[in-house]
């Protein structure tokens, strides 16, 4: 017979917003957690990942691949926390898993849907929650990124983009350009993250600001925002030029509203330009090649981790709304102190 231990708090979604959330959209409440039943465990979550594409899900769009949260229910998302009860013989407790029952102090899990993971991989376990993975997924499986070609990335302060830049450089491209939302971030990602170039989108119109950026034309573009800056990069792209299409971002910051997409699709023809939407979960088999690398890097110091800590699970909305709006940069994660 199940008993309840303890008690969490978790994040409802409160209500469906129209456009983008408020804090009212959201509820901070406190439920039981049971005991694990037989093939479950129990997590004490240490951190849990803010994503912009969680926005789409606390609308409720039906064409994303991921499902809508439902209002009245604790929202979900990826986290990484520590088992503290087990009832299945292959994940003890102690054990440092990853999974998707982010936005709650504690969680029961089926024990199949965890990863187990090496605690002493990084000196955080909240690395594991970078979507460091998505970056080189969509570099190198997805553009089949080649020595020497000039990249784009779209959101380059972002979590995604702060990855996908440097990475993009480590795995031999030629240039980096980087699309920002201000001055401040087009410093950071060329004198902190080693872009050779990057620039303000809000700055018009944006195909000058293109193809100033990328004299030589662009050969693949690592696609984060949609909208406008597709269209622009379609026109810089070179011929036989890849498309990464990773992220919405222009969408989500309208409040779901779609902005028309990538226009004329006559340049692609002619230029032979592939475009491909991807999501890392497609691709979950690289993650041991990534995280060899990935530790490789930054033991050397030729990557860097950009990461923003916000404590306390009360704080998350707030955390989640200012990502949107451009606060921070790089990867955003919650931790939980309770």
């Amino acid at each position: 017979m199940t008993t309840v231990t303890r008690t969490s708090r978790a994040i409802q979604l409160a209500a469906r917003p129209n456009g983008l959330p408020a804090l009212p959209d959201f509820r901070l409440i406190e439920e039981a957690v049971p005991d694990p039943a037989p093939g479950q465990v129990l997590i004490r979550n240490l951190y849990l990942s803010l994503d912009p594409g969680m926005l789409m899900q606390i609308g409720g769009y039906p064409e994303i691949p991921m499902p809508a949260f439902a209002v009245g229910e604790v929202m979900s998302g990826g986290a990484i926390g520590e088992v503290v009860a087990s009832a299945d013989q292959y994940v003890p407790e102690g054990a440092l898993v990853l999974h998707q029952h982010g936005w709650r102090e504690y969680a029961i899990a089926d024990a199949d849907s965890v990863r187990v993971v090496d605690a002493q991989a990084y000196p955080s376990p909240s690395t594991y929650l970078g979507f460091g993975l998505v970056a080189y997924v969509g570099l190198t499986v997805v553009a089949g990124l080649r020595e020497g070609e000039t990249v784009l990335v779209s959101s380059a302060a972002g979590a995604t983009g702060t990855l996908a830049g440097q990475l993009a450089r480590l795995l031999g491209a030629g240039r980096v350009v980087g699309s920002v939302g201000s001055p401040r971030k087009a410093r950071y990602v060329i004198d902190e993250l080693g872009f050779d170039t990057a620039f303000d989108y809000h700055d018009q119109p944006l195909s000058d600001q293109f193809r100033a950026a990328a004299p030589e034309g662009v050969d693949v573009y690592f696609d984060n925002v949609g909208g406008a800056q597709l269209r622009a990069a379609i026109e810089t792209m070179n011929v036989g030029g890849r498309i990464a299409l990773c992220g919405a971002l222009a969408r989500q910051r309208a409040g779901g509203t779609p902005d028309g997409g990538p226009g004329d699709l006559l340049p692609v023809i002619a230029k032979r330009i592939t475009l491909r939407g991807f999501t890392a979960l497609d691709h979950l088999d690289l993650a041991p090649e990534f995280g060899r690398r990935l530790r490789q890097w930054l033991a050397e110091g030729s990557l860097r981790h950009a990461e923003n800590v916000v404590d306390g699970l009360e704080n998350a909305p707030q955390a989640l709304l200012d990502l949107v709006r451009g606060r921070y940069t790089g990867k955003v994660v919650v931790r939980l102190t309770r």
